[in-house]
């Protein structure tokens, strides 16, 4: 399994998330105090907004550990973003280490990426590819069940109308892929569990969904904090653009900081969140009833 974060409000360097806290995203890459094993070193990658200059988003991708990309480090410092997803992955043994493998994954002003797997994946690897659009299927480039995931992702959001729902869009889109994912495995992958930890991002609204199949376990560990935790990169807010305004929010597979605020994702639910507005939980895939 994986470790991610995304954060969602006023500007912040990339290393307020990555390199600074306590317990920051590159030493859960190296030491993750919730999953039994506790390296995630094959390979890392951090996408981030610049709306100011363009709708999609850039990412910088690598399959060195994160603990030792000097580069990472190095661009961390200085640059910031008002939006960002970044992970770090241990590879499962369904896909090899390869820099087409690691997330977040990009489609136009979409970024997403994921921690735990799709159920016996192998299997259902050919039906999955099968079920998307031309267009979601030329975007799948590497092998993981992640990109695989993100394609029925963008079949879903290639068959909306309007692409400027905000959070509650993206939350119906993942919600639908999820369940689409899960009725594939039931039907064609002999009903292994999934676990769908997943982040989606256009840029100014971010989802996040804690999500198992499996009935006895509990999910994959997520995290949100709302509120300052970290200082801006601009502290004023005098003459700050419609994207540097509203109330931070970070998302993490693990708890970045000590701090008592940290609030647990509950099981089968998704965080929704628009900029500007209150973060909102609604229910997904089987929680929602096998709608």
């Amino acid at each position: 399994m994986c470790r991610f974060t995304l954060y969602l409000g006023p500007p912040i360097r990339l290393a307020a998330l990555l390199t600074e806290p306590s317990h920051s995203l590159i030493r859960q890459s190296v030491h993750s105090d919730e999953r039994d094993e506790p390296l995630n070193g094959d390979g890392f990658g951090v996408g981030w907004y610049q709306p100011d200059i363009a709708d999609e988003p850039a990412v910088f991708r690598s399959i060195t550990p994160a603990w030792n990309n000097r580069n990472l480090h190095n661009i961390a410092r200085l640059i910031s973003s008002s939006c960002i997803l970044a992970h770090v992955r241990a590879a499962s043994d369904t896909s090899g280490v390869n820099e087409a493998n690691c997330h977040p994954f990009r489609y136009g002003r979409y970024l997403l990426m994921h921690n735990g797997d799709i159920g016996n994946f192998r299997r259902v690897r050919r039906r999955l590819l099968e079920s998307v659009c031309d267009e979601a299927f030329g975007n799948v480039f590497g092998s993981t069940d992640t990109e695989h995931f993100f394609a029925v992702v963008i079949d879903e959001l290639l068959k909306r109308t309007t692409t400027d729902g905000g959070s509650e869009q993206l939350a119906e889109v993942l919600d639908r892929s999820i369940r689409r994912v899960v009725a594939l495995v039931a039907e064609h992958g002999g009903g292994a569990a999934s676990s769908l930890n997943v982040a989606l991002s256009d840029g100014d609204a971010v989802v996040a969904s804690r999500f198992t199949s499996e009935t006895d376990r509990e999910p994959e560990t997520l995290y949100v904090f709302r509120g300052p935790l970290y200082a801006p990169a601009h502290a004023s807010p005098r003459g700050r653009r419609r994207h540097e305004h509203g109330e931070a929010v970070v998302v993490a597979s693990e708890r970045l900081t000590t701090e008592a605020g940290w609030r647990a994702i509950p099981r089968n639910t998704m965080l929704r969140v628009d900029r500007g507005a209150e973060p909102a939980f609604v229910a997904c895939g089987y929680a929602a009833g096998g709608r």
